[in-house]
């Protein structure tokens, strides 16, 4: 597809309603920016605080690749000197530098999907392009930061990663916004590609605030033997949040597996999912979701399992618990088999703490509300399989500091 048809298809898409999701006035927002490079030492003090809340280093340890957004205007790109086959830079350098990527554009994601793609791509925008080149393994985390600063601003990214044939990459990524920022928008654009016999890991830790929409649209297309890996969560308060990643398993024994985890706090919504499609003998896949719903907040967890082909299998799993007589979860699950031989489960439970597990540790000496947090913070651990200890680690460092706010 041309610039220009992916311009018109755009166009004809620019007030196409999203599926799920309240409606958001696009033209409420401030676009736009002039991205400037700059260098991990010009970070704040300030912008140091809030990104290293979602598991962002600003000194760079333990990490092979670095980049930062601030709003739509200063850009962090850094690959470490000592690691071999990576590349990490804005995709609007990226694009200018290698003219096959503009083939993977708007490839995995379809740029009419719906108004908020079609703003996407009508607007200015930067982002990142992350690529792990043919063989290599890249063992410690690229980082990636997205921050909103701006009131009344949208910022406006695409992302595209790309895990070559044989290779492997682990990305762990935070989006931040100060509390004081009010009524601001994020849209990110992200596609990812898992080549043959490849491995990717996408972490995401998103710590907004109550002002502030979020709209991401992800997709994933995994060959032959490739595995994603996708792990989410969100444990502070926010406006209202809509994110349903799609992943294609296209080649055979492809594998993914999608996890999230939320805690629910004050008026926010979060309507959150995941979809497999399993196109090719052999392909399998996990979606999971653990939910907490506290205060006034509404959860929704959403779950699409399609099997295409015969002998794929895929489990669907659903939990949640209630803290709040105000609040709810809502578990919709979708199984949609097509081919003999299709093997599709789901399990969903929605409830409130069991009274044996509070009676049991209040019996230990604690108190009921501690003995809560205990439970809620067992609950909420975000640990996919086969991660690397250095990963995991990270990980759960930042899910901690951001959990730390919450309760």
């Amino acid at each position: 597809m041309t610039s220009s048809e992916r311009k018109e298809q755009a166009e004809a898409a620019k007030d196409r309603k999203a599926t799920y999701g309240a409606d958001i006035d696009l033209d409420e927002y401030q676009f736009g920016g002039n991205p400037q490079k700059m260098a991990a030492d010009q970070i704040s003090e300030d912008d140091k605080d809030l990104v290293e809340e979602v598991g962002f280093r600003t000194d760079q340890k333990g990490v092979s690749g670095s980049f930062a957004q601030f709003d739509n205007e200063s850009i962090l790109a850094d690959v470490l000197m000592s690691q071999e086959g990576l590349e990490v830079m804005p995709i609007s350098q990226a694009l200018t530098k290698y003219d096959w990527l503009s083939d993977y554009l708007w490839n995995a994601v379809s740029v009419d999907t719906d108004k908020y793609t079609a703003r996407s791509e009508l607007e200015s925008y930067d982002g990142y392009f992350i690529r792990a080149l043919p063989g290599q393994k890249i063992r410690m985390p690229v980082q990636t930061c997205l921050v909103m600063k701006k009131k009344q601003f949208a910022q406006n990214v695409h992302n595209i990663l790309i895990a070559e044939e044989g290779s492997e990459l682990h990305i762990v990524t935070g989006c931040a916004t100060p509390s004081t920022v009010e009524q601001s928008l994020h849209l990110g654009v992200s596609e990812f590609y898992v080549k043959k016999d490849a491995r990717m890991t996408f972490t995401m830790v998103h710590k907004w605030n109550e002002a502030v929409d979020v709209r991401p649209r992800s997709a994933a297309i995994v060959q032959e033997n490739g595995v994603f890996v996708s792990s989410y969560a969100i444990l502070s308060p926010i406006k209202s949040i809509q994110t349903y990643p799609k992943v294609r398993l296209v080649g055979k024994n492809a594998r993914a597996e999608l996890y999230s985890v939320v805690y629910g706090t004050k008026d926010s919504v979060y309507d959150i999912g995941g979809s497999l499609m399993l196109e090719a003998e052999g392909s399998s896949g996990k979606v999971i979701s653990r939910t907490i719903a506290t205060e006034n907040s509404e959860i929704i967890a959403r779950g699409d399992l399609q099997g295409r082909v015969a002998g794929v299998k895929a489990r669907l799993e659903c939990n949640g618990l209630l803290l709040s007589k105000s609040a709810k979860i809502v578990a919709v699950p979708v199984l949609d088999a097509s081919a003999e031989g299709v093997e599709l489960s789901h399990e969903a439970t929605v409830g409130k703490v069991g009274a044996d597990q509070l009676n049991y540790l209040m019996s230990r000496g604690l108190t009921e509300d501690e003995a809560t947090s205990l439970i809620v913070r067992g609950f909420i651990k975000l640990q996919a399989p086969d991660l690397p200890p250095a990963l995991q680690r990270t990980i759960d460092e930042a899910v901690q500091l951001t959990l730390e706010q919450g309760l």
